[in-house]
Formats: structure tokens, sequence, C-alpha cells
């Protein structure tokens, strides 16, 4: 009996000991700071890389969705990791719960819908004071999101298309899909109506479930009219990829099955399905092609 339990502790002990490694963080700083202006305070988290050594490296904005926080984002994308494998600069703003209570970025807001006011210039801020701070290429400046992040991320580049240098959207809304909460509702919910929104002024990647039930897929389609179109497949889901490459690239993925959840991410966090083509390793293959930086990551991430 005593040697069953002992035997019963060791192996509870292995079980916790495996959780540890499997969640300790990625050997870089993973710190948390805040950001005040007239617009508002918002707390956000920063990611150094093991390699950064006040060199000037790309910074990646990653804006989280509803219910989410800075650290599970990051979890849930395995964005820290990349970092340390291809040298980039991470931060997460925080969406506060006294601005959302469920944590959303409010993009459906017409005040959040504007240059140097609301949320974005929050945004815009965070974004320019880490530039400052630690010296990040600000020509290589990138805006991601999920969901509401998405949508706030569409958001910056249509607002501060100086400031990025391209934007992934993941499960979002286009620039001004909604004007209030009523309208918000019915553009997530339902089939987009009308005409396509217009793409975003900087190089552009979309990723999309075509069984998201939360935000429509059609909110991925833009008036965009693609000169490569496939069929593939990857980490268990076939996918479509539309793509057109000249003055302004653009990208739209529609991932067959998935739902609402970061494709191909850490399937432990939050909203993040480890099903399916990476959204993370092809949004950043993205933006350093689109700076003609090839060399930085491979030409294609998936088969």
């Amino acid at each position: 009996m005593r040697t069953r339990r002992l035997l019963v502790l060791a192996s509870t002990a292995v079980t916790a000991a495996w959780l540890v490694f499997r969640r300790r963080p990625a050997p870089g700083r993973f710190t948390r700071r805040f950001y005040v202006n007239r617009a508002g305070t918002r707390f956000y988290h920063l990611y150094l890389p093991k390699l950064y050594r006040g060199q000037a490296l790309p910074l990646v904005v990653m804006l989280h969705g509803c219910k989410q926080a800075p650290d599970d984002f990051a979890t849930g994308t395995r964005m820290n990791q990349f970092a340390d494998e291809y040298g980039f600069i991470v931060v997460y703003p925080a969406q506060a719960w006294r601005a959302n209570i469920e944590r959303c970025w409010n993009w459906f807001r017409d005040r959040d819908q504007q240059r140097d006011r609301g949320e974005p210039a929050i945004i815009a801020g965070i974004t320019r004071q880490v530039i400052a701070r630690y010296r990040a290429d600000p020509r290589r400046v990138y805006i991601a999101g999920l969901s509401a992040g998405g949508s706030m991320a569409a958001i910056m580049a249509a607002t501060y298309p100086e400031l990025y240098a391209a934007v992934g959207i993941h499960s979002g809304l286009p620039y001004a899909g909604a004007r209030g909460a009523a309208t918000a509702a019915a553009a997530m919910r339902w089939k987009r109506l009308g005409a396509a929104a217009p793409p975003p002024p900087i190089p552009t990647i979309i990723f999309h479930g075509d069984s998201d039930t939360t935000v429509h897929p059609s909110n991925g389609e833009y008036a965009v009219r693609p000169s490569i179109s496939e069929e593939g497949s990857a980490g268990g889901r076939r996918y479509r990829r539309s793509a057109q490459y000249g003055d302004v690239p653009f990208e739209h993925w529609v991932i067959h099955g998935a739902g609402h959840a970061w494709s191909g991410g850490n399937g432990e966090a939050s909203f993040a399905d480890a099903k399916g083509p990476d959204a993370s390793r092809e949004m950043l293959r993205f933006f350093f092609s689109a700076e003609r930086a090839q060399e930085r990551l491979p030409e294609k991430a998936v088969a």
C-alpha cells in the first residue's frame, strides 16, 4: 500500500513538472508596462527575445480578442517563441475591463475608429513608446489581431498606415464595419451584404474559418481581384488561399471547418485551434516578405 502511494505521488510530481515545462515562458523577457495619453491609460505586455541587446529589431503588435488577456493570447499564438526564433519584439496591448466588460476592443464605436482619438490613439501611442524605448526598427512595425483585436488591427491599418508596414486580421471585421453596438451584432452574425469593403492601404493578410459562428466569414472578403488561388491542407485542415501581389500585397486564407479561433495555435489557450495552417508563422512570412526580407523566413511556411 505504501509503495503504491509513493508511486502515485511520484507520478503526480512528474506530471506537475511536465506541465510546468510545457507552460514555462520562452527564454526572453516578458514584462508588464503601461501607457498614458489624453485618450486614456492601458497596460501592455512586452516580449524582448533572447537575442535582444538593444539592436533595431522588427516589432509586432498583437491585439487580443474578447475575454482574452495578453499572456493568454501570447500562449495561443506562440508569438513569443517565434520572436526568439526569428528575432523581433512583440507587444500585447491589454484592453481594460472598465473600457469593455468583456475586454473587447471597441472597434464598433465611432470615436474608436478615428485617428488620434480613443483606442486607436492609445494603441498607436503604445507602438511609438516601444519603438522609442527599445529602438525597434520603425520601418518594420506590424500589427495583427484576433476577432475584436483583428477588427481593431484593421482600424489601425486604415488610420495609421504610415506607422505599420503590414497587418494581419484573424476572424475580424473590416474598418468601419459597424457604427454602434446594434450594427456590430448584425455585422458579426450575418453574411455581409452589398459591395465588399476596400482593402487596407497597407499589405494585408487575412485568416477566417468558414465555420465561424461568431464573426461571419464574409467579413474576411475584400474588394480585391486575386491573381492566385489555391487549395491545400496543413495541420489536419484544408484551406483556400487567394492572393494578389503588387504594390500592396494581399492574402486571404479561408480555413475549411475552422471556427472562431487562431488557426494552428496552442490549443491549451482560449480561442486557439491546434489544427489548421499556422496563422502566426504565415503572418510573419507575409510581413517579412512584404518588406523584401524573404531570407528571414521560408518563402512559404506550409506545403
